[in-house]
């Protein structure tokens, strides 16, 4: 993805204009990027959830107990996205960090599995709130 396509994503995704299909693993880390380098008027731990939480529903879907948002996958990928940043040169743009994280563990899916067992993670209680991890640490 371009800069121009990671901005327009996170503006069809702000504006609850993003279509269903568009909202892949790729696309929740473009987005998280782009608002963490470009929108400082956004702070995306405080942000995020509720944002996730009006464009599922304005996509037909349903926050609840086994659907929708997920706080600990959120703040945890927020946590890994900032780290990511953190180690490129200063002026990266949205493009090249994506392009670096999908690089990554990260770029696959499953990589929350690397620090919370599957039954944890799936859990309601981390699905409402965060739970910290229970194979390993997420890193500092």
């Amino acid at each position: 993805m371009t800069d121009d396509d990671i901005d327009m994503l996170a503006e069809d995704f702000l504006a609850c204009a993003l279509p269903k299909e568009r909202w892949t693993h790729e696309a929740h880390f473009a987005t998280a990027l782009s608002l963490i380098l470009k929108r400082p008027d956004i702070r995306p731990e405080r942000d995020m959830p509720d944002m996730i939480r009006r464009y599922n529903e304005s996509v037909g879907g349903v926050n609840s107990d086994t659907s929708g948002y997920h706080e600990t996958i959120t703040q945890a990928s927020l946590h890994m996205a900032r780290r990511l940043i953190a180690g490129l040169p200063d002026g990266v743009t949205p493009a090249a960090a994506l392009t670096a994280l999908m690089a990554s563990p990260l770029g696959n899916k499953d990589w929350p599995f690397t620090y919370w067992s599957r039954e944890r993670l799936m859990s309601v209680e981390a699905r409402r709130d965060w739970v910290a991890p229970d194979v390993q640490p997420l890193p500092a």
